[in-house]
């Protein structure tokens, strides 16, 4: 399986600013999320940002940087301008590896890339049985259900499948899994994706996975071989992910 990975990383955060470029064991946040690409079986892997500050740190520890548009909603909008810049064809596999996973092991990007060998898959993607009760219930934990050929049938902050009886619940939460900020796409589905508009769908749960669902795309989710370590959303994330890598 021959892809590349994009890095869409930018300054602005709510909850983190400048999170990109905070430091883990000396280093930025990026670097980490850079080795980890580079730890894969990616032909490529690039830094997209609108930022100066990203791109040199970036270029500091030798990473190939595409500038890009200050307009974008969503770094999956800034790969498809990363696709076009590099004319990358629409055939060609794009991994889009977000720049707070620094413990997003290579092993996952190479897994999520291969489950496009499934023809029927317009998107990959990864999500792991669900660790405890209450993140069934935690809305900031995205579930989602899948059918028998492991396709996405949908996505939600809610908790979902909905026991009818309070006897099923045990059954809801064996049946949804955690789903992993990590995607594979082709090109051509990347840009047929960004060129519609945003779903209703999306707009209410605030997932962009959904405008795939609506547009009868179909998403593949596979289990990771590994439960990938922490995304880093706050300062205790921070700390969090300090330790799982043994910093």
């Amino acid at each position: 399986m021959r892809f590349v990975v994009v890095i869409p990383a930018r300054y602005a955060s709510t909850r983190l600013p400048g999170k990109a470029l905070r430091e883990i064991g000396g280093k930025p946040m990026l670097q980490h999320v850079f080795e980890r690409g580079s730890e894969s079986r990616a032909m490529e892997v690039v830094v997209a940002t609108d930022d100066d500050r990203i791109a040199e740190a970036a270029e500091s520890f030798g990473a190939t940087v595409c500038m890009t548009s200050d307009q974008h909603r969503s770094g999956t909008e800034r790969i498809a301008e990363v696709a076009d810049v590099l004319a990358w064809t629409d055939d060609r596999i794009v991994v889009n590896l977000q720049g707070d996973e620094p413990a997003m092991p290579a092993t996952l990007i190479n897994q999520c890339a291969a489950l496009l060998d499934d023809t029927s898959a317009d998107i990959a993607t990864l999500a792991s049985p669900l660790l405890s009760d209450e993140d069934f219930d935690d809305p900031n934990v995205v579930k989602v259900i899948r059918d028998v050929q492991e396709h996405a049938i949908y996505f939600s902050r809610a908790a979902i499948p909905h026991p009818r009886e309070s006897k099923r619940r045990q059954l809801a939460i064996s049946t949804a899994l955690h789903h992993h900020g990590i995607y594979a796409y082709r090109c051509g589905v990347l840009r047929r994706f960004v060129a519609a508009e945003p779903s209703d769908l999306e707009v209410c749960e605030q997932l962009e996975q959904l405008r795939a669902l609506s547009l009868g795309m179909t998403i593949r989710v596979g289990v990771p071989a590994e439960r990938p370590g922490t995304g880093v959303d706050t300062e205790d994330d921070l700390q969090r992910v300090q330790q799982e890598l043994s910093i």
